[in-house]
């Protein structure tokens, strides 16, 4: 039988996380679960039950919601990926907005939100071959993973590369407002009490600020295929 690993990918957000471990998976034909994708749709969920906004969160009135949110990716043929979806519905494009990425980090602080969403993860990746990305998998979900990343890019660099993307979507934002969003989504990752955004010890950081996205994928599958030989 074919050896097959988990890769564990954690780090800032904007740092191309997602993009390079649906490309990792899809050459290894493994699994790719976006764990911040799950955690998007909890705050999608909770906007929408008016538990969380820039001026309040409620959090016990959250929990007692939890039981309700049901999560599911999706394969979207057109696009050759998984979509997410939120109680049956297609959510994929509404949990990708400022605003919503203006309220992820407080939601993905509260323990109850991450014991909930930690056990489906652990769950997803128990036969191996699965390339999950987020904040704590190398540190939490799966702290035994052959191969855990850590990437991390300049602030500067993450909200020009964020900013672009918002506006080829169509959306109106102001490059301030977004590095904004991104140095505050830091702090609040880091200094969380549950579960707090740092570089496992056996991680391998990767800085991509000046690196192609080819120079990036030829790095990390170079790491992968010297961890599938031990």
């Amino acid at each position: 039988m074919k050896k097959k690993i988990t890769i564990a990918i954690d780090g800032f957000s904007s740092t191309g996380k997602s993009t390079i471990a649906k490309e990792i998976a899809k050459s290894l034909g493994y699994v790719y679960v976006d764990t911040g994708a799950m955690y998007r749709a909890v705050t999608l969920f909770a906007m929408n039950s008016g538990m969380v906004s820039p001026e309040l969160t409620n959090s016990l009135g959250l929990i007692k919601l939890l039981p309700q949110v049901k999560l599911q990716f999706k394969f979207n043929e057109e696009k050759g990926a998984a979509d997410m979806y939120l109680n049956d519905i297609n959510v994929e494009d509404k949990i990708r907005t400022l605003e919503v990425s203006n309220l992820v980090s407080v939601v993905a602080a509260i323990p109850e939100v991450r014991y909930k969403l930690v056990e489906q993860q652990r769950e997803m990746g128990k036969e191996k071959g699965i390339v999950m990305d987020g904040r704590d998998i190398g540190t939490v979900v799966f702290p035994d993973a052959e191969l855990k990343l850590f990437m991390t890019a300049s602030a500067e660099v993450r909200a020009e590369r964020r900013y672009k993307e918002l506006t080829e979507k169509g959306e109106a934002v102001d490059f301030d407002a977004v590095l904004s969003n991104i140095q505050q989504r830091d702090h609040i990752d880091s200094t969380r009490e549950d579960s707090p955004l740092v570089k496992a010890e056996d991680a391998v950081e990767i800085d991509n600020s000046y690196m192609s996205r080819e120079e990036q994928f030829a790095r990390i599958l170079s790491l992968v295929h010297i961890t599938l030989e031990k």
